[in-house]
């Protein structure tokens, strides 16, 4: 049975599963973060799309279980059951049980599980890679299920126009965003880049040339923690979650140092010089989001290397997310970056996942480059555009005030792109 919920976007569902699948069930969303009414949601949307086979699970037992289900999704499910000619019971253990499946605990061969790694990257400046790695670490670190709620009535108010420059339907776009579990997560923001203008625009320190930072552990050259870098960011929206480890104009001196430091000592793996600064802070996250420099240099494939996919790690879990505008010389540089990632996957026999590309400043005011360029991107063969930022005044005013986007106009359309983006990030 299913009953209306209060804002009539969800229907409560009361059906029966094994205790056991529901106490794993449980479990394993509080071990990766997530709500129970989302995990069951992408399990019941998992299901239905899935060809099979699939295993029968042994119901004897199955106590009373209630969730909150999109609303008609339950019904879909339903005739998808008569389909397969299972119970309602059946098709709910097995959609629970193949999630779980897909979903293994972090505890699984006694490992912590390592966090999500967002590169945000283009070697041309001006794109705004700052505004689109903030807005990604924010999206994650705000309240979980609050930005869900945004981002569903942000896309069923989307005019026709607006939905013609994001190339989607609205009903595309709320199937990208049924399983939105972003939020409540433990997310390290780090300013990459030496020019400093995310540090700068969250109001955040920045550290002196020749005190300890990001660059003094990538080369080899630590005096302290890397632990003790790291700066809250002090507003109730994000509760402590958001830390930023701030930038230093050091970065600027970071290519020499690393080619010097593997010069003189034997062993020295440039590439790998950011993963090993890090290491000892992912325990302490679940997203790292980085704000690369404008560079193709040694830094840049320490950069890429670090979102690089790791062994058992899922493709698309991490990767490089790469900000775009709408005009040529920005196809230039994309295509420059792109082939730095190709040649250090084949030279390091790795892979890098391309996240997705997002068209950021964009305005058709300024004519046919800036629409015709869209619909290029909109056209890539081997990319896909996930999420198109218009230029408003929201970003310019937080930047202005030193405040997160999200949490300065939370309910924003540049608030919600931004929690589109994630979305599209599968």
């Amino acid at each position: 049975m299913a009953s209306p919920y209060p804002d009539g976007d969800r229907e409560k569902v009361a059906s029966k599963l094994p205790p056991t699948l529901q106490q794993e069930l449980k479990i394993r969303c509080a071990e990766l973060g997530l709500d129970i009414q989302e995990a069951a949601t992408v399990a019941v949307t998992t299901w239905c799309s899935s060809s099979g086979p699939h295993s029968d699970i042994d119901t004897a037992g199955a106590k009373s279980f209630s969730t909150w289900l999109p609303s008609g999704m339950y019904d879909d499910f339903k005739a998808r059951c008569v389909d397969r000619g299972v119970s309602y019971i059946q098709g709910l253990a097995q959609s629970v049980r193949e999630w779980l499946d897909d979903n293994p605990s972090p505890k699984q061969a006694g490992l912590p599980v390592a966090p999500r790694r967002f590169i945000v990257v283009n070697q041309k400046g001006g794109v705004g890679k700052t505004t689109i790695a903030a807005g990604v670490a924010e999206a994650h670190a705000e309240p979980h299920g609050i930005g869900a709620k945004c981002l569903r009535n942000f896309v069923e108010a989307l005019s026709d126009a607006e939905l013609e420059r994001q190339n989607r339907t609205r009903e595309q776009l709320l199937a990208a965003i049924a399983d939105y579990t972003a939020g409540g997560q433990r997310v390290l923001l780090i300013d990459y880049d030496p020019q400093l203008h995310l540090s700068n625009q969250l109001g955040i320190p920045t550290i002196p040339v020749g005190q300890e930072s990001l660059v003094t552990h990538m080369t080899g050259d630590p005096k302290g923690n890397i632990g003790d870098l790291p700066v809250v960011i002090d507003d109730p929206r994000f509760g402590g979650r958001l830390h930023v480890l701030p930038g230093t104009r050091e970065g600027f001196l970071l290519d020499s140092k690393l080619a010097l430091t593997a010069a003189q000592s034997r062993g020295f793996q440039k590439e790998s010089a950011l993963e090993r600064a890090l290491h000892p802070l992912e325990a302490d996250y679940d997203v790292i989001v980085i704000d690369s420099p404008p560079s193709l240099g040694l830094s840049m494939d320490a950069g890429l290397y670090y979102g690089r996919r790791r062994p058992n790690e899922k493709p698309g879990r991490s990767g490089v997310l790469i900000p775009v505008q709408s005009e040529d010389s920005s196809a230039d540089a994309y295509q420059m970056l792109i082939e730095q990632i190709d040649d250090l996957e084949q030279d390091l026999h790795l892979d890098i996942d391309r996240l997705g590309i997002v068209v950021n400043l964009f305005d058709s005011r300024r004519g046919y480059i800036a629409t015709s360029s869209l619909e290029e991107w909109h056209n890539m063969e081997d990319q896909n555009v996930i999420a198109v930022v218009d230029d408003l005044k929201e970003q310019r005013e937080s930047v202005r005030l030193k405040r997160p986007l999200l949490s300065y106009v939370p309910e924003s359309k540049q608030a919600n792109v931004m929690r589109l983006i994630v979305a599209g990030v599968k």
